[in-house]
């Protein structure tokens, strides 16, 4: 028992002096005094409407593009500069295109809406429906480098949240249904009587300097409960931006 309780003594007498032999390991310091606060984050990608019913799925056109457009506000984590937590206001904008089909917003007197196939009808050679949002995106953001964020990994991750500002379809040049030509007449129709009006997003970006791929996903659906099939809008392109 005496040797045992010597071992101990000794041990802890040992501690200290082995502790004080590891070097501590130092935090490193940022200087972000000529790093910008606020910066603008510019988006152009493509959307895909997740849950489309096959209807609607075989008319859709092409590539779906999109645009978005945001002010940012960029605050670093004091005890970690890598992190910061950035908040903005701006535009959100999605087109969707159609051929032979006329998704008509103006609708009246129904509650669901019409999506018409004119495949053997009168039909636009060109159709679109386009929304575009007041958004307030809030973000996540990692940065190897906050001194130099135009020359670094990055990465964030985030949501936004919007409200509806405009809704409308554009059909351009009127055909018969051997798609000869009737006009040339661009025919355009806004409302919002069938969109929620509300969207609330996830997003993610990852990258390098001024160049980051984003995704976001929306939570909520294009259109109102029960005037169309549950479709949500899936977009991924490219972001440039300062931060």
């Amino acid at each position: 028992m005496r040797k045992l309780l010597v071992l101990v003594i000794a041990f802890m007498a040992t501690v200290p002096a082995f502790s004080q032999d590891i070097p501590t390991k130092t935090k490193k310091k940022f200087d972000l005094t000529n790093r910008a606060g606020d910066h603008f984050m510019i988006q152009l990608g493509f959307n895909s409407l997740q849950g489309a019913p096959d209807s609607v799925e075989s008319n859709i056109k092409g590539l779906q593009r999109s645009a978005n457009i945001y002010l940012m506000f960029d605050k670093p984590f004091k005890g970690n500069p890598r992190f910061s937590v950035a908040i903005g206001a701006g535009i959100g904008t999605n087109n969707y295109y159609f051929k032979k089909m006329i998704v008509d917003i103006g609708a009246t007197g129904t509650a669901l809406l019409p999506f018409r196939d004119v495949d053997s009808a009168q039909n636009y050679k060109k159709f679109k429906l386009s929304t575009a949002f007041l958004e307030v995106p809030l973000e996540l953001r990692f940065s190897l480098n906050p001194e130099m964020p135009n020359k670094t990994f990055k990465a964030a991750i985030g949501v936004k949240a919007g409200t509806l500002l405009n809704a409308h379809t554009k059909g351009k040049i009127l055909r018969d249904a051997n798609d000869r030509t009737l006009n040339d007449n661009t025919v355009k129709v806004s409302s919002k009587n069938f969109f929620n009006t509300t969207r609330l997003a996830g997003t993610a970006r990852v990258g390098y300097g001024n160049f980051t791929l984003f995704g976001a996903y929306s939570f909520t659906g294009v259109f109102k409960d029960g005037v169309a099939a549950d479709m949500k809008t899936l977009q991924i392109g490219l972001t440039i931006s300062g931060l």
